[in-house]
């Protein structure tokens, strides 16, 4: 072969590796009460890095579901074909219990055990996490009616991924959706026109359109629709008792941004059969509880996605030259590839703190609940956001070779938005921060119970806590505090970040963190750590290999 066709200066590919190999997310899951998980963890996120699920991944993706309307008779079917690795993907993720089987694990930890799974495995192809989330969050809002709850939960939380149109009962698991997004409405579902008329024996039949379902290929469904009573959730399920199809109509798929391994469709319902789920006219209380747990997969979703790149970005810099070193030696690429890890550190903790919420508030520790409801909303704000720039820094780390789709790279960045986006977008969840401010003073206290845990540990985060304190003073005109209110979420989550990475996190990470997001030594890209700020340290531990 020709000397101007050998390939030298190119990364090796990146597999056999594990995205368990994380030393913030191990010390946490310790740290918090999961550390009985930690070898289920470790196995998963080794099969996660193998070869085997790489391709799985990239061949669930380059495939896209289809939807097949009718069959070739003229029947109409409604249903949606996946390529065979979704499935493998859907097997795995189910079969490791990230969907619903916290639910039936009376073991303190279950909900962060879970979210360490999710966390390693969404690093692997994060499209299908989208019904093993939905699936995980029905379960709190199905038990508002206790009946449908002792039918269906059992199922939702089986460890079993048995796909297919069947009776719902019949089968030996269950995948749940929810579908709630109108056109005319999007997170107003308040001005849904979806209607639902009583049939007389308890049911309901839905009449109206649905202008994003994710997951139609789910059994069962959480619907909104308007009663007389008012907006009200009901159980909807894709296969009907006797085996007879449900009327809900599929009339597209969306071409979309990313997430493509994942169907998300259009949905029109010709009086299809429901089931009520808690009081009529409660509707969004009863859904409340379940876009909360979405919320919560939003940010370890972003959390993961950060994880992914610097993962990429530092094994490319550890193996390519320029200018007659390796990227990774040279001091600008190492303030990029330092200042990733210290986000990716920072989100990865707040995710693991409000995992461990979960499973105190389920005990009952109502302190946990509030700090929970009012941190959930701010860092589903502020990581969610970080996750896209985060993820554009990364790609930019490969140069050319991240713009190519068989780097992976574009994947990852198409797929950030998508968590910004997804459960109420930046708006919608720094306004619900002043909500919980208003309904759940006790969630302020909470959170600074937390971040006072870390006072005179570091001076620049005692004075980013007085700098929140001020802000809150400015809240009390109701026009001024919507203007602050992304502001407001941003502040919340940094400072709780930096607590966290005081007491628990790496010094030099911790320290990074302190001097750049709270002590403004910064500027306004990633690179620009300040000039004290222990560079080795931070990438020592970012590629570090936990024993």
């Amino acid at each position: 072969m020709s000397a101007t066709h050998e390939v030298f200066n190119q990364a090796p590919p990146l597999t056999g590796f594990t995205t368990a190999d994380d030393p913030a997310l191990l010390e946490a899951l310790r740290r918090e009460g999961g550390g009985w998980g930690e070898a289920e963890v470790r196995a998963l996120g080794a099969r996660a890095g193998s070869e085997q699920v790489q391709e799985w991944a990239r061949t669930a993706e380059a495939n896209p579901p289809v939807l097949r309307t009718h069959d070739r008779y003229g029947h109409r079917i409604d249903e949606v074909e996946f390529h065979p690795s979704w499935h493998e993907l859907m097997t795995a993720a189910v079969e490791s219990g990230q969907h619903a089987a916290p639910w039936a694990e009376a073991r303190p930890g279950a909900h962060l055990v879970r979210a360490a799974k999710f966390y390693v495995w969404a690093q692997a192809e994060p499209g299908h996490g989208c019904p093993v989330s939905m699936t995980y969050a029905a379960v709190p809002a199905l038990r508002a009616q206790p009946e449908l709850a002792a039918a269906y939960e059992p199922l939702l939380a089986s460890r079993t991924y048995d796909y297919g149109l069947r009776p719902p009962l019949g089968k030996q698991g269950l995948i749940a959706g929810m579908s709630m997004t109108e056109k005319q409405g999007g997170s107003d579902v308040r001005a849904n026109t979806t209607t639902a008329v009583p049939a007389g024996d308890g049911s309901y039949t839905i009449t109206g359109h649905k202008w994003f379902t994710s997951a139609p290929m789910s059994d069962v469904f959480l619907v909104l629709a308007q009663t007389a009573e008012g907006l009200t959730c009901f159980l909807m399920p894709r296969v009907l008792p006797d085996g007879t199809r449900n009327a809900m109509r599929l009339q597209r798929l969306k071409d979309k941004l990313g997430n493509r391994s994942n169907a998300s469709a259009e949905i029109e319902y010709e009086q299809a059969v429901a089931w009520p789920v808690g009081e009529p006219g409660r509707g969004v209380r009863t859904i409340v509880e379940m876009v909360n747990m979405t919320r919560l997969d939003c940010v370890l979703g972003s959390a993961a996605g950060m994880r992914a790149g610097l993962r990429q970005a530092v094994h490319h810099a550890a193996h390519r030259r320029a200018f007659g070193a390796e990227l990774i030696d040279q001091p600008l690429m190492r303030n990029v590839l330092a200042d990733l890890a210290v986000e990716s550190e920072a989100a990865t903790l707040l995710a693991m703190r409000l995992a461990a919420a979960v499973d105190r508030s389920m005990a009952g520790d109502t302190g946990e609940a509030a700090l929970r409801r009012l941190a959930l909303a701010a860092g589903k704000y502020w990581v969610c956001k970080r996750g896209s720039a985060h993820a554009a820094e990364a790609l930019e780390c490969l140069g050319g070779n991240g713009y190519v789709e068989e780097s992976g790279m574009p994947r990852l960045y198409r797929e950030a938005p998508l968590l910004s986006i997804w459960e109420g977008s930046g708006n919608v969840a720094a306004l619900d921060v002043l909500r919980a401010l208003q309904k759940e003073p006790a969630g302020l206290d909470a959170w600074f119970a937390e971040v006072d845990a870390a006072a005179g540990a570091d001076a620049r985060l005692d004075a980013a806590a007085a700098r929140v304190r001020t802000l809150l003073a400015e809240l009390s005109d109701p026009a001024r505090a919507q203007l602050l209110a992304r502001r407001l979420a941003e502040q919340l989550t940094l400072v709780l970040q930096g607590s966290l990475l005081v007491r628990h996190g790496d010094p030099a990470v911790a320290d990074a963190f302190c001097a750049s997001r709270l002590g403004a030594d910064w500027g306004n890209a990633f690179g620009t750590l300040p000039a004290g700020a222990d560079l080795g340290a931070i990438l020592d531990r970012a590629s570090a290999k936990e024993a």
